[in-house]
């Protein structure tokens, strides 16, 4: 039963997973200062408001004769910071990626050997590798 915990535990996308959430977990910390202390205070200037929290209020008036009252500044910030990571998210891990393996691409296309001269060898190189041992044997 623990072998297979461990297994699974050790398979590359469980590990790969919980890297990206404690990276994506600090970096939210850094995204939300940065629309906190910079954007939020900018945009709150311009509907004078203290915070975003506060700006385009909306009263609606409800059935017990009192009001409810709609903050959509809060929404306009929650939307930023989602553009925010969405827009580092991309240009810092989605773009290079897909560069990389577009280069890949063109390289195999090419003829080329693969970047990583340390990789191990395929099944299909073993395989041929066999068939030629095999093949030597037979006819010496």
């Amino acid at each position: 039963m623990l072998k297979g915990f461990k297994e699974f535990i050790l398979r590359g996308n469980v590990v790969e997973l919980a890297v990206a959430v404690v990276i994506g977990a600090a970096f939210t910390t850094v995204v939300q200062s940065i629309v906190g202390s910079v954007i939020n205070p900018a945009i709150s200037a311009l509907f004078s408001a203290e915070t975003l929290a506060t700006a385009l209020p909306v009263a609606i008036p409800t059935v017990s004769g009192g009001e409810a009252v709609m903050y959509f500044g809060a929404v306009i910030g929650a939307l930023i910071n989602f553009i925010v990571v969405a827009l580092v998210v991309y240009f810092a891990l989605v773009l290079p990626i897909n560069t990389l393996k577009k280069r890949a691409e063109e390289r195999r296309k090419a003829g080329e050997p693969p970047v990583s001269a340390d990789a191990p060898p395929t099944e299909l190189d073993v395989l041929t590798e066999i068939r030629d041992l095999l093949t030597e044997r037979a006819n010496p």
